[in-house]
C-alpha cells in the first residue's frame, strides 16, 4: 500500500469532481440527429400548446425538461439516450418559452432576439471567465455542464425567436 505525503492529492481524490466527456462528439451523424430533435421539438411543442391550455403545457415541457436534466447530469458519462433525451426536451421547452413571451406575454421576436442573444453572451462571458475553455470536449464537470446545458437551452429558445 502506497502512502500519500502530507498535502499530496490521491488519484481519487485529483479526479474528485470530474466525469467524463458527458457530450456526444461533433460529427455529421450529430447534426443529423441535432436538426431531427429541434424539428420534433418544435412539433410537439406546438402540439402540446394545442391541446392543453398554454400555462399546463408550458408547466409540463418545464417538468419533463427538469427531470431529463437532473438525469443527465446524475450520469456518470455520455449516455445516448439520456443526452439526446434531454436535448428533445430543451427543444420542446425552448420553443414553448419562445412562444409564450411571444403569443402570451406579448414580447415581438426583435426583442427576444435581442434579449436571449445577450443572455447567450452573459452565459459564454461566465462560462470562458471561470473555465477559462468552451471546449464542448472538456464538459467533465459539475460546473462546466450547468454552463454547456445553460447554453443549449438559450441557444434553442434564440433559434426559434430567430427565425421567425
Amino acid at each position: 500500500m502506497r502512502i500519500a505525503a502530507p498535502g499530496a492529492r490521491t488519484s481519487a481524490a485529483a479526479s474528485a469532481g470530474r466525469l467524463a466527456v458527458k457530450v456526444p462528439e461533433i460529427t455529421a451523424l450529430f447534426w443529423v440527429v441535432k436538426i431531427l430533435t429541434t424539428g420534433m421539438g418544435e412539433t410537439f411543442s406546438d402540439f402540446l400548446v394545442g391541446h392543453l391550455n398554454p400555462g399546463l403545457a408550458l408547466g409540463s415541457g418545464a417538468t419533463a425538461l427538469a427531470i431529463a436534466l437532473i438525469v443527465q447530469f446524475r450520469s456518470d458519462r455520455y449516455h445516448l439516450w439520456i443526452y439526446w433525451s434531454a436535448v428533445t426536451m430543451v427543444a420542446v421547452f425552448g420553443t414553448m418559452v419562445a412562444d409564450a413571451l411571444t403569443f402570451l406575454v406579448g414580447l415581438p421576436y426583435p426583442v427576444t432576439t435581442v434579449g436571449f442573444s445577450i443572455m447567450l453572451a452573459v452565459i459564454f462571458v461566465w462560462w470562458y471567465a471561470r473555465e477559462k475553455t468552451l471546449d464542448v470536449h472538456s464538459i467533465t464537470t459539475p460546473r462546466r455542464e450547468r454552463f454547456y446545458w445553460s447554453m443549449v437551452t438559450i441557444t434553442f429558445v434564440l433559434g426559434t425567436v430567430a427565425a421567425i
